[in-house]
């Protein structure tokens, strides 16, 4: 972190330069008033003689200006030494304000602990001690878990009060010599020198320190509890202890508060090179997801879907694929996730699903394109009106496009799911519910939502050819979907075995590797094209059969 800053002088103190300067004037004043003590000394030196000699009738009086030489050496004294007395006065009150300054300076105001500017160069210090006695120090990162919702819900006086009392709770459990800061926000941390045969006083005292905190806090009447996460690093793990020593333990106890976060939070873990390695790389792929948008290298593939009855082609599914330079191929699993947390998610979205209108444009008109959205474009009020427009710009028919809503997307916002369907329904659009039987998704729901499909989750289907007695399972999801007049996809057929099983369990639209992986546009074009499936080829002449793309065989269709 390097040298701490020079500390900023409040606004009251800044004119002690001028204080000091006034200072000087009052020493000169000083000085002469020494010369008047010395000139009053010699004036009564001559004059009392002569008073006294006066008073017993022995001399003559003394002159007039003698008398008040004496008076006015008496008068500059007793000003000087009132002078004096207010100047050392001032000086003291200087002095404790610059104490006072480098106190609010160097301390959390709130808490009462050290800042951050504070506790790193006590950290670098306690680093250097600790070496010349054999020992080590812990940096121990604590950070609240979901103190924002805290503050939120209940107004942040009573997250300072919560703040207050958990800075409390963990200086009480600290052993002696260490010591609490507080970095910012609802960040702690703690500097603890300990012997390094017993590093386990360090999980001990992390363990504590969660305990402790998440009991509840009497707060406006009520109480609140929250959970902590924590990220522990030691000296004895820096190659140079020296140098910036308390820099690098607060970089790699940071690292492994966030690694602790993302295990699931209320826990603490230890500090390992593998986590850096890890943040480096997902900080590469944050990188590379953003240029990636801009580069355009996000492309749609499509899965095909077929009727499981026939084996006939419906339409396909558009996946996204990132054509990454460095990476290759990649699949979503493996970047979705971060577009959403970084807020990427609907541009890189928006702009494969124009695409993919823009391919589907070129197909069969009885070929349907269903594509999936994220429950973060789901949160966007406006998500309807930019995929009409996108079906306008792309001049696709708004009854060709399914969209698949995911089940967990029904407890987030289920008037804004409501409000979504009906929008994208109004204008022709269908919607499927995706992953059905994984989420919480009751039949009150199906009725409430105009869904227009449900697609059975691939965990349930491929039990299906592992022997799984998931038979059952299906059978009454298709019930349901019968029942409610829901057409049901089987998504995850990847044998012969649990096609045929399906063909017995209902009627079914299906996909997966069994009908072939997912494929580029260019690939699929050139498919649609050899079986005269192009837009083109059908308004060119009639189609008089079509061949089955999963069985094999082939069925004569109407003209």
């Amino acid at each position: 972190m390097g040298d701490s800053p020079d500390i900023p002088q409040p606004r009251r103190f800044r004119s002690l330069t001028d204080r000091f300067g006034r200072a000087e004037g009052d020493l000169v004043l000083l000085g002469i008033i020494f010369a008047a003590i010395i000139m009053l000394v010699g004036h009564a030196g001559s004059v009392v003689p002569q008073v006294i000699e006066f008073a017993l009738g022995k001399g003559e009086a003394p002159p007039p200006w003698a008398a008040s030489a004496v008076l006015l050496n008496v008068a500059l004294v007793i000003f000087g030494w009132r002078r004096y007395n207010e100047l050392v006065g001032e000086i003291e009150k200087s002095r404790l304000a610059e104490e006072e300054a480098r106190e609010l300076a160097l301390t959390d105001p709130l808490t009462g602990s050290l800042n951050r500017r504070s506790v790193l160069p006590l950290t670098g210090e306690m680093v250097a001690e600790a070496e010349k006695a054999d020992k080590a120090v812990a940096f121990i990162m604590i950070d609240l878990d979901n103190f924002k919702q805290i503050n939120d819900l209940n107004g942040h006086r009573a997250g300072d009060c919560m703040l207050v009392e958990i800075a409390q709770r963990i200086r009480a459990q600290l052993p002696a010599g260490a010591r609490l800061a507080r970095l910012g926000g609802d960040e702690f941390a703690c500097v603890v020198p300990y012997h390094r045969s017993a590093p386990d006083l360090i999980d001990q005292l992390a363990t504590s320190i969660i305990d402790i905190a998440q009991r509840p806090i009497a707060i406006n009447g009520g109480e609140l509890a929250v959970g902590l996460s924590i990220g522990l690093s030691t000296s004895v793990e820096l190659d140079q202890p020296g140098g910036n020593a308390a820099g690098e333990l607060l970089h790699m106890a940071d690292i492994a508060m966030y690694h602790a976060k993302k295990m699931g939070r209320n826990r603490y873990d230890w500090f390992t090179p593998e986590m850096e390695r890890e943040l480096k790389l997902r900080s590469e792929l944050e990188s590379g997801i953003r240029r990636g948008i801009a580069r355009g290298e996000f492309v749609p593939f499509y899965e095909q879907q077929v009727d499981v009855e026939t084996g006939e082609l419906t339409g396909f599914e558009m996946l996204a694929r990132w054509q990454s330079p460095t990476l290759g191929l990649v699949t979503p699993d493996f970047f979705i996730s971060v577009a959403e947390e970084i807020g990427c998610i609907a541009e890189l979205s928006e702009a494969v699903i124009s695409q993919a209108l823009r391919d589907a444009a070129e197909w069969d008109p009885s070929l349907t394109l269903s594509v999936n959205i994220s429950p973060v474009q789901l949160r966007d009020p406006w998500f309807a009106q930019k995929l009409l427009k996108m079906l306008a710009e792309a001049k696709f028919p708004p009854d060709r496009l399914e969209i698949e809503v995911t089940e967990s997307c029904l407890h987030e916002n289920i008037g804004l799911v409501r409000s979504l369907v009906t929008s994208l329904k109004n204008q022709g659009v269908s919607v499927s519910l995706d992953d059905f039987g994984t989420g919480y998704a009751s039949i009150a729901q199906l009725r409430a939502l105009p869904f227009d499909r449900i697609k059975i989750d691939r965990s349930f289907i491929a039990e299906l050819g592992r022997g799984g007695d998931n038979a059952a399972l299906v059978s009454a999801i298709t019930s349901i979907g019968a029942g409610m007049r829901l057409p049901v996809t089987a998504e995850g057929i990847e044998s012969e075995l649990v096609r045929d099983k399906l063909r017995g369990l209902g009627q079914f639209k299906g996909q997966g590797y069994f009908y072939g992986r997912p494929e580029p546009a260019d690939k699929v074009r050139a498919r649609l094209k050899s079986e005269a499936r192009l837009a083109d080829d059908v308004r060119m002449e009639p189609r008089l059969g079509t061949v089955s793309l999963g069985d094999k065989d082939r069925r004569i269709a109407g003209a």
